[in-house]
């Protein structure tokens, strides 16, 4: 067996020689949008008043479904919130590995309706010949049209038809099928004859074909007529085999906390020959994290790394593997602490739009210095408090690190008072919370960036400023000094003492509370009204959503027209496709009934399916089983009992690490680290032969082997030996598995 997984993580660089607005103001307000297909999942900031943007923005995105085409679509954004298309970037799923980490730049391309196209047809031809009445022989071809899948969904609504086209040199003749409403995988199952003059021999097939644009998109466009767009793609498909396949590499990866000296684990090896520490520590924290033994692991780095530096001031300073690790553990575990920490600030600043520009030379007319200033003093001050008092709330995980981070430090720096305080802190000040404020939506804190110009202008000159006030204050109040405003020179008064005791708070991190904290999460997504036995489209409603730690409720007004309680959630699960003929559906399952619920796209669903089974992990009552499928006509479709509420028929997908709920497959990550292991292969036999070189034990180190850490050369060349043994085992089997697969794989099969 083996599954399929893909990643995708963009980086929207910027785009160039956009075509000029047609008017007296030829500069244009341009955002980006990154679409699986036609699905949107990604939007940029708007960059104001430029045909030459820059966004450097980047995106990471878990692939949930199948796709054909990564697009990139740039919108204007006019001064009354017109969006217009003004091309795009269409890249095939099989040309993504050809731009794999590679920055290119991609000239945009029309966008019309005739080369928006997506989905396949199941078609079965047969030719044939027929006696007709009067003796004579006529030929026909049999057109037989089965069935359509993942057809567009245009505006909420897809009712389509296919048309049969026998096109020749003397003659055009068409047919048409029945229209199948309110459905993008519509079933028509329809024969057409066309009769014809010749054919060579009688054949019938039945077979999958790729819908394709009926004249090819639209009209051609010169290169960079449009203007280009520059992407670094990086996108991985990983094949994972089951469990028992990794089990060797797997173990001999969870034991490296234990080896002595770590930097001879096979852990610690694969952060010394990937290219970049970010790309060793995403898989290695996420195994750790899913088989429960990060805290070791990380404990086992920090501690070697804390040996290793000689000035207290430069403790966890460096791209290291420790400090990608831990940046890493934070952003999985403490996810959910942001939101209840630092959300309702991002919100009310993301929507009061208040001007805090404090730099003279960029206040505009309207605006007052004084005023801009008590703003920004204002937002800083409570961010700054619910950080300092929010020490509480830090999940169990961090606390585990941040104490074996204090003690490492405080044992290596006995002198230094406050290293205990700054080798943590640093991590939460400057590695987690001022990132969060500066992008919170790539921290889940908001659904995507400001839709106005105007609210985008504010919002993020409020959130650039208060993030980099936040890391000066802390570093200011740390060292008990005062906080100077570099502008004009005026000092903020703060209490020193105060506040530098508060970052203190912070580093002596409590275990995690989680019901005393206000979580509020609103989005518009599409509901199934309760209490119906029959199904129809007018029982779908669209309502505002509202999640807290207390309750989740569905509004049309301000009013709640319904309101579950958290502690009435028994699972949280998708919903298949063929129940209600919808894509992007999940339930809520109540002890009475379940709510459906349609999102905007498959990661929006995704994202709601991890916050409401999230704050609803901890509920005694939590089902083990649940229908996958809907309660219609009198019987659930998935197994057709007949009684609504009889035992669910399939495993509910929660069961996760205490305090934590993290989607995470151990196989796929030990996948990602034999890919890893497998690319940097000669980087392995380059740091073996390290091991075995004579100039490691004895003489001066030779320069092409100065890039490695090698504390004890036998016990890591002892490592590196069971590492390629366990790596080139699983490439024969993965080459095994592409051989067979090729055999059996039939053109035109589904």
């Amino acid at each position: 067996m083996c599954a399929l997984d893909q990643k995708d993580h963009i980086f929207l660089l910027q785009a160039k020689n956009i075509a000029p607005y047609p008017g007296p103001n030829k500069m244009r307000d341009c955002y980006c949008t990154v679409n699986l297909d036609q699905e949107e999942v990604f939007r940029t900031k708007i960059i104001e008043k430029s045909l030459c943007p820059f966004y450097g923005e980047d995106f990471y995105c878990e692939i949930p479904r199948s796709f054909r085409h990564l697009c990139f679509y740039i919108f204007d954004r006019d001064v009354f919130r017109r969006d217009s298309s003004i091309g795009k970037v269409a890249v095939k799923k099989e040309d993504l590995t050809k731009y794999h980490g590679k920055d290119t730049w991609f000239p945009l391309q029309p966008v019309s309706a005739d080369s928006e196209v997506q989905g396949k047809v199941h078609l079965e031809l047969r030719l044939s010949e027929v006696i007709t009445d009067s003796g004579a022989v006529c030929h026909k071809l049999a057109t037989r049209v089965l069935e359509c899948q993942d057809l567009p969904i245009v505006n909420g609504q897809c009712d389509p038809y296919a048309a049969v086209s026998l096109l020749g040199p003397s003659r055009s003749e068409a047919k048409k099928t029945k229209v199948k409403r309110k459905t993008n995988n519509p079933q028509f199952d329809e024969v057409f004859y066309f009769e014809v003059r010749t054919f060579r021999k009688k054949k019938g097939e039945k077979k999958w074909y790729f819908l394709q644009p009926r004249d090819n998109g639209s009209k051609s466009v010169k290169a960079d007529e449009l203007g280009s767009l520059r992407l670094n793609i990086v996108y991985t498909e990983d094949h994972v085999f089951s469990s028992e396949r990794y089990n060797p590499l797997t173990e001999l990866l969870l034991h490296s906390a234990h080896v002595e000296p770590v930097s001879a684990s096979a852990a610690h090896v694969l952060g010394e020959v990937c290219r970049e520490k970010q790309e060793a520590a995403v898989p290695l924290v996420h195994l750790f994290l899913h088989y429960g033994k990060i805290v070791p692991f990380v404990s086992a780095i920090a501690s070697a790394e804390v040996n290793r530096t000689q000035d207290p001031n430069t403790i966890f300073r460096g791209n290291s593997l420790t400090s990608k690790c831990i940046d890493e553990t934070m952003k999985l575990a403490g996810m959910h602490y942001l939101q209840v920490t630092l959300k309702p600030i991002i919100d009310e600043i993301c929507t009061e739009h208040k001007p805090c520009e404090i730099d003279p030379v960029k206040l505009k007319e309207s605006e007052n210095l004084e005023t801009n200033r008590e703003n920004l003093r204002q937002y800083v001050d409570r961010i700054f408090n619910v950080i300092t008092t929010s020490g509480v709330r830090c999940p169990t995980v961090m606390c585990d690190i941040f104490f074996s981070l204090r003690e490492s430090a405080a044992t290596r720096f006995q002198v230094d008072q406050d290293v205990r305080y700054t080798a943590v802190s640093s991590f939460i000040f400057l590695r987690f919370f001022a990132p969060a404020i500066l992008s919170p939506n790539l921290f889940q804190l908001r659904p995507h960036h400001p839709v106005s110009v105007l609210s985008n202008y504010y919002t993020n000159t409020t959130l650039t400023i208060c993030s980099a006030l936040q890391m000066e204050l802390y570093k200011q109040k740390l060292y008990k000094q005062n906080f100077t405003n570099g502008t004009d020179g005026n000092k903020w008064n703060w209490q020193n003492q105060k506040y530098a005791d508060a970052v203190k708070n912070v580093s002596v991190c409590c275990p995690w509370v989680f019901w005393d904290v206000f979580l509020s999460v609103t989005l518009f997504m599409i509901k199934r009204a309760q209490g119906r036995n029959r199904f129809g489209m007018k029982n779908f409603k669209k309502r505002w959503f509202r999640l807290t730690n207390h309750e989740f409720t569905y509004h049309k007004t301000k009013a709640a027209l319904c309101s579950i309680p958290i502690e009435n959630i028994l699972a949280v699960e998708r919903l298949e496709e063929e129940s209600f003929k919808m894509k992007n559906m999940f339930q809520v399952i109540q002890p009475e009934r379940a709510l459906y619920i349609q999102a905007n796209n498959c990661v929006e669903a995704r994202d709601w399916i991890d916050i409401l089974t999230k704050v609803s992990q901890c509920n005694r009552k939590r089902l083990s089983t649940y229908h996958p499928s809907a309660y219609l006509n009198g019987h659930w479709l998935c197994c057709k009992q007949s009684v609504d509420c009889a035992p669910g028929c399939t495993p509910c997908t929660g069961g996760l690490p205490a305090n934590i709920q993290l989607d995470i497959d151990g196989d796929r990550e030990t996948e990602r680290i034999y890919s890893l292991f497998s690319t940097y292969m000669s980087k392995l036999v380059k740091m073996q032969e390290a091991c075995g070189s004579k100039s490691v034990y004895d003489g001066p180190e030779q320069e092409e082997y100065s890039s490695f850490v090698i504390d004890d050369p036998q016990q890591t060349y002892k490592t590196l030996k069971q590492i390629i043994s366990a790596v080139q085992t699983l490439e024969q089997q993965h080459a095994q598995y592409k051989r067979d697969k090729f055999r059996k794989t039939k053109y035109g099969s589904q």
